[in-house]
């Protein structure tokens, strides 16, 4: 592939157990354990370079067990890894997934919040990437600052608007050019800028003519993509600029897989889109959604979050048309 991907974004420590339901509160129930690397934006960069994008991390680590593993990963799968040195633990999050594959997940945030605005510029210094992606695992300010650099290098600004509490201002989505809410992060946003009282659950099931507006209102000269689990995603261009797409939204459905463990799907959506995205900007942005739908679709039939993201052989292999 050609163009590369910039990630900033955490890096924790996963503690999982798997059980047969989730715990009611107050409740004890048994289980099996394993731990793993995640943290959305590690997750993110281990899919951009598993699909075959050059993937640079941006992030902070603590000087502990969890900042080697984090630097070891790295290197094994090649990802330029750019972290900042932090007085804090590197990040964990405690991460409970029923029989069904549904997760409950509580993270530390530790070192994530020590990326700053500084430390984003030093590390995309020289750095011409074709995407730029963030979440908000860690501060608001460094997405800001990673997407004023990918103005400037003429990249495009993705933010993964996650995890649903996070607070995003109106002057961050002015810099974004493709936003990927999941139903619970797109109701909080339209909830927050647009007056409205969206109920999560309810959005898969909205009207497309009416998803379209709720999103034009959102990000009126961008492409909002709303990841929708199961019922696939929905897209939404702005008037004039439809990344070579035909239509101006539409929907497309989700793979057919033997879900396991939905942790990191969305994770592994957004790190598949920016960097098929970088590699292949020639395609319809239809043909990028599409890939990232079967990487995260794949993702799911393996445990964990990081370690679960195929290769990009795994998935053309398994969806020949991806």
């Amino acid at each position: 592939m050609g163009g590369s991907v910039a990630v900033v974004g955490s890096f924790n420590v996963d503690h999982v157990w798997m059980l047969d339901r989730l715990p009611a509160a107050g409740e004890t129930r048994s289980g099996r354990y394993m731990s793993g690397p995640g943290g959305k934006g590690f997750n993110q960069a281990m899919a951009s370079a598993r699909s075959g994008a050059a993937t640079r991390f941006v992030c902070a680590l603590g000087a502990d067990a969890g900042g080697q593993y984090a630097r070891a990963l790295a290197v094994a799968d090649d990802i330029d890894l750019r972290d900042a040195a932090s007085d804090a633990p590197t990040g964990s999050a405690g991460i409970f997934v029923d029989a069904q594959g549904r997760n409950s997940i509580v993270v530390a945030p530790g070192a994530n919040e020590s990326v700053d605005e500084s430390h984003v510029r030093d590390a995309l210094a020289g750095e011409s990437p074709a995407v730029v992606l963030a979440q908000l695992e860690t501060p608001s300010a460094a997405a800001a600052t990673a997407f004023a650099i990918a103005r400037e290098a003429g990249a495009l600004a993705i933010l993964n608007p996650a995890p649903a509490n996070a607070e995003v201002a109106a002057s961050l989505l002015a810099q974004v050019d493709v936003l990927t809410p999941n139903e619970s992060e797109f109701a909080a946003l339209a909830n927050a800028h647009l007056d409205t009282h969206l109920d999560g659950a309810a959005v898969a099931a909205t009207a497309d003519d009416a998803l379209h507006a709720l999103c034009r209102r959102l990000l009126p000269d961008g492409t909002v993509v709303v990841t929708l689990g199961a019922a696939g995603a929905f897209v939404s261009h702005a008037d004039g600029a439809r990344r070579g797409d035909a239509d101006g939204h539409y929907r497309l459905p989700a793979r057919a897989v033997d879900v396991r463990d939905t942790t990191g799907a969305g994770d592994a959506f957004n790190g598949a889109l920016a960097a098929s995205i970088a590699g292949r900007p020639q395609q319809p942005f239809a043909m990028h959604v599409r890939y990232a739908i079967a990487y995260a679709g794949l993702s799911t039939e393996r445990p964990g979050a990081a370690l679960s993201m195929p290769a990009h052989a795994d998935v053309t292999g398994r969806f020949a048309a991806a």
